[in-house]
């Protein structure tokens, strides 16, 4: 599970805007940062810890998979086990028939082998092979190969699954070096942006109230409940109930609806129906940035309501305040 960091306030973020006129530099030797500059920067550095997040949420679908699958094998080796064990046992019993009377000081020495390639080694150098009951023989031989290929396939799912989670471990940690950075360079301009606030009460930004959403069907259900979320924060890797990703809110708002989606940005953009931007409608989801790395809900009146980063959390804005890149219909 991602931890989530502080939320800076919506009131904080419009502070920095607002405060600008408080650092005007008196002289170059004096200069302090540029908030404009600051403020892209911080929003750079949401932006790539973000598309961090979406590559962590991909890996971990990835991991769920091959966990299943691993799970899968692992059962079919279990069985392919089982079976080989009980041929051997057969071929235990057939050798002790083949030298029955006789000294089995040699025979001894094979049948205490557990190793199937070893047991099937020592068996064919028995002098008594000719004896022996080819078929089962052969049977024995096909059971220890259909084995072995399940023990490679076991440990091949295994180190992929290894892989995938140091993927994860990987993207996690730019996570949050990019929000530790983030944050570093907010707070220290809190003092003089609120600072600034104080002075200019009549300039403070609010968020956009909530409008009136033309939706039916399951869609409406949907819209419903993302609606309902503006104001949380916004923490990576988080589906609610008080905090969402980008995806983790239009997962769990279509999920309302009775329809199910990935926990991935892309991975939503790859399952639906594609729509043009032209005709969307509520409950649409849009999709931003190239790779896809950002996911909002069309809401209608060219808006979506989406939960943007850890500055603003879930808020309403324009559907072409970011790079569009395409939009699906779930359901």
């Amino acid at each position: 599970m991602l931890h989530g960091r502080k939320r800076l306030t919506t009131a904080f973020a419009g502070a920095l805007l607002i405060g600008a006129v408080a650092f005007v530099p008196t002289s170059p030797a004096q200069a302090e940062p540029d908030i404009d500059d600051v403020q892209a920067r911080v929003e750079k550095l949401y932006h790539e810890a973000e598309q961090a997040s979406e590559r962590h949420n991909d890996a971990r679908i990835e991991l769920e998979e091959l966990e299943r699958e691993l799970k899968a094998v692992r059962a079919d080796q279990e069985l392919q086990d089982a079976q080989m064990s009980s041929v051997r046992d057969q071929v235990r019993d057939s050798i002790v028939r083949t030298y029955q009377g006789q000294s089995l000081s040699a025979v001894g020495q094979v049948v205490l082998s557990d190793d199937p390639s070893a047991f099937l080694a020592q068996m064919s150098t028995l002098s008594a092979y000719d004896g022996l009951q080819d078929q089962l023989f052969e049977t024995y031989s096909t059971e220890v190969k259909a084995l072995d290929i399940r023990r490679q396939a076991t440990a091949s799912q295994a180190a992929e699954l290894a892989d995938v989670e140091a993927r994860l471990a990987k993207e996690k940690a730019t996570i949050d070096e990019k929000v530790d950075e983030a944050e570093s360079m907010l707070s220290r301009l809190e003092t003089e942006a609120r600072e600034a606030v104080v002075s200019r009460d009549d300039s403070r930004t609010e968020e956009p109230a909530p409008v009136s959403v033309p939706a039916s069907g399951r869609a409406a259900a949907a819209v419903q409940y993302a609606m309902a979320q503006v104001g949380k924060s916004y923490v990576y890797g988080a589906a609610g109930p008080s905090s969402f990703d980008c995806s983790g809110l239009t997962m769990m708002a279509w999920r309302q609806a009775g329809v199910s989606l990935p926990h991935s940005s892309s991975a939503q953009y790859s399952g639906g129906t594609k729509v043009s931007t032209s005709s969307l409608q509520p409950g649409d989801l849009v999709f931003y940035y190239s790779p896809i790395s950002h996911v909002g809900m069309y809401i209608g009146n060219g808006q979506i309501v989406h939960a943007a980063n850890p500055s603003t959390g879930v808020q309403i804005t324009g559907v072409n305040t970011m790079p569009l890149v395409g939009a699906v219909r779930p359901g």
